[in-house]
């Protein structure tokens, strides 16, 4: 069957007015936020890679694994995820079908730019702690595609994975023939995480966009409770190129009457929120405003937080994950969780605070500054736009304060690389440029190209096989005694930090 290219986004019209409510909150992180400087060393020797791991090896059995890669494998042979046509109408179809799964549970939905799936997995760490079964459905992977569908707290395994997609593959070809286009792989997984949700029961679903929000496949579910992470450019070639046009195409998951947890946002962007949320009747919090991070120490192994939620302040709070950014999106994920138990509106008083702190205690996000070896220390992190780069740059200088760090960077070629390499030019000794496996890795000669134009041709490398990038960064990082605190980082892509992920032998 032919796929033509997909259609042209159609952007609503851009609000001009003015909310008097919008505050500099809206766009500033506290200056003063109490931030204690520790010896990085003493740091990374006393807490080392975090314990246990939430990210699927292959299975062991042959037999499941043949069946997985066939799975992966038809799932392939699909319109990929940055091939869009921008309708609901093949999911809603297939939903339609399978007797809307979707409906039979309550969910959050999550929208924004960076931290949807740490967002995500905070505040599926939250509902399981007051014991709830939750579902979750992430995207992109790190490492396997089980990865994206959760159950109780753990990705499905490889064997439920694939009967979840065999239940359902003769309603998505009976679709397929009904419809212009096939539905895509992220529509397929969709839907099998939708009908897995219901199948298992789940009492709440925690669900990340694909990309935007109104036109995204997930956008089939009526949340109750809206979550916006802070926007910023991506996608620009298909959802506006400021982040009020990025907003509009994000505001769309918020639902008639539902209730908008609103993470610090550009002024052009939280206008468009707002005004959504008022023709939705919704309710909106406003971090900087109605709740927020009131203060943050660093910490061996992560950080120590107070935050203050819709109903009242939390102290105590250890997470283990490093950067001012995680901690706003710890207090976004704590209101989200309390919006959905009805705190700050429909009841008084706040969760049990034992259990909040129990909850972040065993906070686990791979591939977010995560700490994969030491002597020297490579970190990981899947920063892939500049304002992921610049959030990740400050929670490595803050937290680890390495003498010399060396970059390994391998880029998908529709991102703005130049802008993502200018980012970590400060804290970059030298960077190493490489290029992952997948087709929409940019071309490392190419990708050195900007970065000798932002780093000068002395400071840039050029590894064209990952493998020997990392061999080549370690060897960079150890090369003289006067650094022995250097480290790498390993950054670009989340397609790029799987990889470095399995070569470095975390399975």
């Amino acid at each position: 069957m032919s796929e033509p290219s997909p259609s042209d986004r159609h952007d609503a019209s851009d609000p001009d007015d003015t909310f008097a409510e919008i505050v500099d909150e809206e766009t500033q992180r506290d200056p003063d936020l109490a931030v204690i400087e520790a010896g990085s060393r003493t740091l990374r020797a006393a807490s080392g890679p975090p314990q246990g791991d939430e990210v699927p090896a292959r299975p062991t059995d042959p037999e499941v694994d043949r069946a997985l890669r066939a799975v992966e494998q038809e799932l392939a042979g699909r319109w990929g995820e940055t091939k869009l046509e921008p309708s609901v109408a093949r999911i809603a179809a297939l939903m339609d079908t399978l007797g809307d799964p979707q409906r039979a549970y309550p969910s959050i939905h999550i929208t924004g730019t960076n931290g949807k799936t740490s967002t995500a997995r905070m505040i599926e760490g939250l509902l399981g702690a007051f014991e709830l079964r939750t579902g979750r459905y992430t995207s992109p992977h790190v490492q396997s595609i089980t990865e994206r569908i959760s159950l109780d707290g753990a990705p499905m395994d490889a064997e439920r994975f694939v009967e979840a997609y065999q239940d359902i593959k003769p309603y998505v070809e009976m679709v397929d023939a009904q419809q212009p286009y096939r539905l895509s792989f992220f529509e397929v997984l969709t839907g099998m995480a939708y009908a897995a949700f219901a199948d298992a029961p789940v009492d709440v679903a925690v669900v990340e966009v694909g990309m935007g929000g109104s036109w995204d496949a997930t956008n089939v579910i009526d949340s109750t409770v809206a979550v916006v992470t802070p926007i910023s450019l991506d996608h620009t070639d298909r959802l506006g190129s400021t982040p009020g046009e990025i907003a509009v195409e994000k505001s769309g998951i918020i639902k008639q009457g539902a209730t908008v947890i609103l993470a610090q946002q550009p002024v052009d962007a939280a206008q468009v929120m707002l005004k959504k949320a008022v023709a939705a009747d919704a309710t909106v919090a406003r971090e900087g405003m109605e709740f927020g991070v009131v203060s943050r120490e660093i910490a061996v192994g992560g950080q120590l937080l107070t935050l203050r939620g819709l109903g009242g302040e939390y102290d105590n709070i250890f997470l283990p994950l490093y950067g001012a950014h995680q901690a706003h999106n710890a207090v976004v994920a704590l209101c989200a969780v309390e919006a959905f138990f009805g705190i700050g509106a429909e009841q008084p008083g706040s969760l049990d605070a034992d259990i909040v702190r129990k909850a972040f205690a065993a906070v686990l996000s791979p591939g977010r500054l995560e700490v994969v070896r030491s002597s020297p220390t490579v970190v990981l992190d899947a920063a892939h736009n500049p304002a992921g780069a610049r959030a990740a740059a400050e929670g490595l200088s803050e937290s680890f304060g390495f003498s010399r760090l060396i970059g390994v960077v391998g880029a998908s070629g529709d991102k703005d690389v130049r802008g993502l390499l200018e980012a970590f030019e400060p804290i970059f000794a030298e960077v190493v440029i490489t290029q992952n496996s997948s087709g929409r890795a940019m071309d490392a000669d190419t990708l050195a190209g900007v970065a000798v134009e932002v780093f000068g041709n002395e400071r840039v490398q050029v590894e064209p096989r990952l493998d020997e990038a990392l061999e080549a960064a370690i060897t960079l990082a150890e090369e003289d005694d006067e650094y022995a605190g250097a480290g790498v980082l390993v950054t670009g892509s989340v397609i790029t930090v799987g990889e470095a992920r399995l070569l470095l032998g975390r399975r």
